[in-house]
């Protein structure tokens, strides 16, 4: 398909403006199934309709995971912004059949002895300990401050990592995950930390998810789980960030959120569930390979095609949700924020999102319940980025509350 005069290119600047906007007018286009150009003009396939995404992601010996599938890396430039998403590596993100039952089964089995209780004390806590840092101010980012610190915290502490190392950690993360040259470099940064914790939790392991991952049945060696435990951390970061970030901007800027006369707001709950169908933050992914030829949406596809999948734009389909617009989501969990299959987050990761998530708006609006916005919502800018969907800041207004001085040994160290 390289060199098709209708792909729509899905880089460069404008894209984080509308992104709804650009899916309606490919969906008109192109139907279910959209060609397109990633940096660099290299080819491949979007994925817009609901029921063509259930069909790739349920179909893995028809649309696989193994990137060294790929028929184009003969024409992949060295220092592709976008090989940290494609490169292959022997993780759980590329591995197929029986491996990533064997991979997938092991950290599923760590993130479920997390205690959901003692979780939601964790969040509690760490999303207090970020508050106070600002509290006394009046005003501050709640993306920058806030949003983008609890869920690195909060992973941190569940992994067992040394507070000093957190801050560093959580840059190096967000970096690993932009669409620049800087990206490979802070990637292996971040893998380095977690070799160095996979060590040491392998001479002293504690009460942490990488000490159940190298104890489980499924026999890890060390370098499989500093790959694995890198995908979930990377995985709960930016995209938790973004849904509390989302989520705090949907109740600051819609009404039925706010207060009301007769006492009452929507739920914390509804607004979460509602960013997942309408500012998923994680908007596409990067991807499946087309095993054999095959048809998709009406395409043919060739045996090595690229598919991106375009989970946001599948939630607004409307030959599934003809009414998305007018119609509220309570109770409906059927998006695909989270994918589908056995690629999709593994359970339980999106209830722990959930808990992370909830927990750091909820003590927000009870530490701070007059906040406000400092600027328009019309100001308020994304980041420019075809897979995330993220606010670059949330500036905000409050009464400024007293905060006692952190006890000592609390979260000086990871809050600096």
């Amino acid at each position: 398909m390289r060199g098709a005069t209708d792909a729509v290119p899905l880089y460069g600047s404008g894209f984080s403006g509308d992104p709804a906007g650009l899916y309606r007018a490919m969906r008109a286009q192109h139907g279910t199934v959209a060609p397109i150009l990633l940096d660099g003009d290299i080819p491949g396939w979007f994925v817009l309709g609901y029921r063509e995404l259930h069909q790739v992601t349920s179909n893995p010996e028809l649309f696989a995971r193994d990137s060294r599938r790929w028929h184009a890396w003969d024409h992949i430039p060295e220092g592709w912004p976008l090989m940290p998403f494609v490169g292959y590596q022997p993780s759980v993100m590329f591995a197929e059949g029986a491996e990533h039952r064997r991979r997938s089964g092991a950290i599923s089995d760590a993130l479920t002895a997390i205690d959901q209780f003692e979780l939601r004390q964790i969040c509690e806590r760490l999303a207090d300990g970020l508050i106070d840092t600002f509290a006394g101010s009046g005003e501050t980012d709640l993306m920058i401050h806030y949003a983008a610190r609890l869920p690195l915290l909060v992973i941190a502490e569940l992994f067992g990592f040394p507070g000093t190392e957190v801050s560093e950690l959580a840059a190096d993360i967000a970096a690993s995950l932009n669409e620049d040259s800087g990206a490979i470099a802070a990637h292996q940064r971040v893998a380095a930390r977690m070799a160095r914790l996979v060590k040491a939790k392998r001479g002293r392991p504690g009460a942490d998810v990488p000490s159940r991952l190298l104890a489980h049945r499924a026999g890890l060696t060390d370098e499989e789980a500093v790959i694995d435990l890198l995908v979930v951390m990377s995985a709960a970061q930016q995209p938790t960030a973004n849904w509390i970030g989302n989520t705090l901007r949907l109740m600051l800027t819609d009404d039925r959120f706010a207060v009301s006369l007769s006492g009452g707001r929507r739920s914390v709950g509804q607004a979460l569930n509602e960013v997942l169908w309408h500012d998923t933050p994680t908007q596409n992914f990067i991807g499946r390979w087309a095993v054999r030829d095959t048809q998709l949406g009406g395409r043919r596809i060739r045996t090595g095609d690229l598919l991106v999948l375009g989970l946001a734009a599948a939630n607004t389909d409307p030959q599934v949700r003809p009414d998305f617009n007018e119609a509220g989501t309570d109770g409906n969990q059927a998006h695909m924020s989270f994918s589908h299959g056995e690629h999709a987050c593994p359970y339980p990761a999106p209830e722990i999102a959930e808990v992370i998530a909830k927990a750091a708006v909820e003590v927000l609006l009870d530490r701070l319940p007059d906040v406000v916005l400092a600027v328009p919502a019309e100001d308020l800018g994304w980041h420019s980025s075809l897979w995330m969907r993220g606010l670059v800041g949330l500036p905000v207004e409050f009464t400024p509350a007293y905060t006692p001085i952190p006890a000592m040994g609390a979260p000086g160290t990871a809050f600096g």
